[in-house]
């Protein structure tokens, strides 16, 4: 049964929170509209609209609403900026940290470089897309206008491999990453398959000129091996790599991590990936370079060995959750960087806070687990000189951070 429902806030999730209490979550909406809404097990859905905000403006995307992969394209973009802002303002005063907060930083860029596309077959059709907000069935898409330019090509070649494995009726995940040269395409969840049919994919690659296909990190053809810049260094991709969502994102992030690590002469690069910052940091600095993903640090090795004009970099994998650098492994490091994945990094900033590092500058995606670790090198003996909100994410609720600690 509808209801009529006046709209207070935005959670942190971009649904619109009643001013009721208990509060209704209604994905869509906007401070100060009066809505109705239907609620199903505890969940809202919008009818209608009776008020809207005038900070309500046109979705530009058809798929909005229906697809999971945007939560808000509803909101004019000064109070959407605001709102982000203070969901990390919010999260670290819950947590009683008191710190200057900076100006956000839009680094959507060009849109998206790399994407996950999920193929799903029901009632004989293949369904190529995105999952819905909170559930597994898929809305099938020809068109992503968050994606950057450098993807153009790639919802075709996913189509056309989700049909060519038909046959077969898993679900795939189909991830695709523009490198420099090309479109590089990881396939997952097809379990072993014919040679007949890996001889098929690979003309498929071909067809639609990727530079490569690979199956589960196996390889099916190359015709390049995809490569992409960062800084002076062109770094090899393993497949299915990880990057910062934008190229912009990424520019921003690791601006902010050189500024802060201005003057070290020796950093430690902590879950380092394939070198974003660590390339750019050996600039000017020694580096350690450290990483849980072998992969990833062999392309990382391989850039260091290929690129020029470099200070001494040490590329190391080591699981650092179950193996944190401690105290004595950092007593000749001028400072830290560490960007954990969403679980942040708790091993590794509490032997931080028993260390003599005297600086630390935390790259997050998560703006909870942060503020955990913050609060550990804060209770530790370090300063929390600011931080700065980066949104490489938008139309989402995710926002990534720069901070900086200081003893």
């Amino acid at each position: 049964m509808a209801e009529r429902i006046t709209i207070d806030h935005v959670g942190h999730r971009g649904d619109g929170v009643s001013i009721d209490r208990p509060p209704a979550y209604v994905p869509f909406t906007l401070p100060g509209e009066v809505v109705e809404a239907e609620s199903d097990d505890g969940r809202c859905s919008l009818v209608q609209i009776e008020q809207p905000s005038p900070d309500r403006i046109d979705p530009f995307c058809s798929y909005f609403t229906r697809c999971g992969g945007c939560a808000i394209q509803h909101w004019r973009p000064t109070p959407y900026q605001a709102w982000k802002r203070q969901i990390v303002i919010d999260t670290l005063q819950l947590a009683k940290i008191d710190c200057p907060v900076d100006p956000i930083v839009d680094a959507h860029g060009a849109g998206r470089r790399r994407v996950t596309l999920h193929a799903r077959y029901k009632d004989g059709n293949t369904l190529v897309g995105f999952a819905e907000a909170a559930s597994h069935a898929i809305v099938p898409i020809n068109a992503c206008p968050i994606l950057d330019p450098a993807l153009d090509g790639a919802l075709n070649a996913a189509h056309a491999i989700a049909e060519l494995l038909k046959p077969i009726a898993k679900p795939l995940d189909i991830q695709i990453t523009a490198a420099d040269n090309g479109l590089d395409i990881d396939v997952r969840g097809s379990g072993p398959i014919s040679t007949a049919l890996i001889s098929e994919l690979s003309a498929l690659a071909a067809e639609h000129k990727l530079t490569r296909l690979t199956r589960h990190g196996e390889l099916v053809l190359m015709r390049a091996p995809p490569v992409l810049t960062m800084s002076a260094a062109r770094v090899p991709l393993p497949p299915g790599s990880f990057l910062q969502a934008t190229t912009a994102g990424e520019d921003a992030l690791a601006t902010l991590v050189l500024q802060h690590c201005k003057g070290a002469k020796t950093i430690a690069d902590l879950f380092c990936g394939i070198g974003p910052f660590a390339l750019r940091l050996a600039t000017k600095a020694r580096v350690h370079a450290l990483d849980s993903d072998a992969k990833a640090i062999a392309s990382l090795q391989q850039a260091i060995k290929d690129t020029k004009g470099l200070k001494p970099v040490k590329a190391e994998a080591r699981d650092l959750f179950r193996r944190p650098l401690v105290a004595q492994e950092l007593r000749d490091i001028d400072a830290v960087v560490f960007d954990p994945p969403r679980a942040g990094a708790q091993a590794q900033a509490e032997r931080l806070a028993g260390s003599k590092v005297p600086l630390v500058v935390a790259v997050s995606c998560n703006v909870q687990t942060f503020a955990r670790d913050a609060k550990i090198l804060i209770d530790g003996g370090y300063t929390l000189q600011n931080v700065t909100p980066i949104d490489q994410f938008r139309h989402t609720p995710h926002i990534e951070l720069v901070a900086r600690f200081t003893r």
